[in-house]
């Protein structure tokens, strides 16, 4: 599994709705509005700071708690927790003001950190695989492949990606643009310590790389906004009849609607995926017009989540793509958001998505047509020879 330090939990509790980015009450407005297809009063717009109210009695639960709570003079945020921590919500998240302020910044494509990416080796080992041009990292000269033995003292050996991402940011304990981190880093023989400054960043969710081969290599980090005309400008721009690698590696979802534009990138209309909303049956649709004939191998791994299985799901569903890599991680339910009494924000499951032919998601993932742990990029071009000829 590989993460970054744009993707945290939130500071109150280890959960991995954060790392997801919320699927789906971004599927029309954005992660703030809760806004679904159909909705009235859905404003088309990313960034609201006022979720929508939500419907549905756990959400009404959760918000008497809080209300409750604050009459007699204690936290409504706690309450709130204890609330969503008893309804069995597995996705269930609680945010402050300020905590989903980051969240909405992350969404648009803004984070606060050092601009380091990592992955957890098989032995517990934490590698550096990606440093930022321009961020702090890339300042101190930290590179790829260097190991992280530490951050401010601790030991980050065996730790879940997720928590060395929080150590990064800081979000335990509210750091902000500006705090320092210390990182214990090695290299070859070397041993050493950094001291950070961390910054507010912007990230390329979109990395477009040309092989030797003559194959286009389009890599989606994050379905941040503006990503889906990214990836349809990309696929424009490819060579004719030259196949793409669609990476979806590491991918924890995003917005939803940037999904299904990228799905339109390849598909000409048609479904994408369906979904429920407390027991109501909506659909996702792409727009016409895209690329149906170029080869397609869409890559993946148990770091690709949310609103990239529903990618993954909508082009090996519909028989546009060879899935090539392992079983994605299963995260295929429907968050709503709703303002709170004092301003927090509670995101509650209200249902769950399939893919265009009825497979279920959530908790099963997607496996995908061909297995390959190692070199999957060169695994993924001899498919597209195979498919181009």
């Amino acid at each position: 599994m590989s993460g970054r330090d744009l993707f945290c939990q939130p500071r109150r509790f280890g959960r991995g709705a954060a790392l997801t980015l919320v699927f789906a009450s971004v599927l029309v407005a954005g992660a703030a509005t809760g806004s679904l297809p159909g909705d009235a009063d859905g404003t088309g717009e990313t960034g609201s700071s006022r979720p929508a109210a939500a419907p549905g009695s756990r959400h009404d639960a959760v918000a008497r708690a809080a209300a409750e709570a604050m009459a007699e003079g204690k936290s409504p945020t706690e309450a709130a927790e204890r609330a969503v921590s008893r309804s069995g919500d597995r996705w269930g998240a609680v945010y402050s003001p300020g905590e989903y302020e980051e969240f909405e910044d992350a969404l648009d494509g803004r984070y606060t950190g050092v601009g380091l990416w990592a992955r957890r080796e098989r032995d517990g080992r934490i590698e550096v695989t990606k440093v930022q041009g321009g961020s702090p990292a890339a300042a101190a000269g930290i590179r790829t492949g260097d190991r992280l033995r530490s951050i401010d003292g601790r030991a980050v050996d065996g730790l879940p990606v997720t928590e060395v991402v929080s150590l990064l940011r800081g979000d335990t304990t509210g750091e902000a643009a500006g705090t320092t981190v210390t990182l214990g880093l090695e290299r070859g023989t070397r041993a050493w310590r950094e001291t950070l400054r961390r910054a507010r960043l912007s990230t390329d969710s979109v990395t477009v790389q040309r092989l030797a081969g003559g194959v286009t290599v389009i890599r989606i980090a994050a379905f941040t906004k503006g990503v889906g005309d990214t990836v349809r400008t990309a696929v424009h721009r490819a060579p004719a009849g030259e196949g793409i690698v669609l990476d979806l590696r590491g991918n924890s979802g995003g917005l939803v609607t940037e999904a299904v534009t990228s799905a339109s990138a390849f598909l000409d209309g048609g479904l994408v995926a369906t979904y429920d909303v407390d027991g109501e049956q909506r659909a996702l649709h792409a727009e016409g017009g895209g690329d149906t004939a170029r080869p397609l191998v869409a890559v993946v791994d148990g770091g690709t989540m949310s609103a990239a299985e529903l990618l993954t799901g909508a082009l090996k569903d519909r028989g546009r793509a060879v899935v090539v890599g392992s079983r994605t991680f299963g995260k295929g339910s429907v968050q709503m958001p709703s303002r709170l009494p004092d301003g927090s924000v509670a995101e509650l499951t209200v249902g769950h998505y399939r893919t265009p032919s009825g497979r279920t998601v959530d908790g099963q993932g997607i496996a995908p047509d061909l297995e390959a742990d190692h070199d999957v990029l060169h695994r993924a071009e001899t498919v597209l020879g195979g498919l181009g000829e």
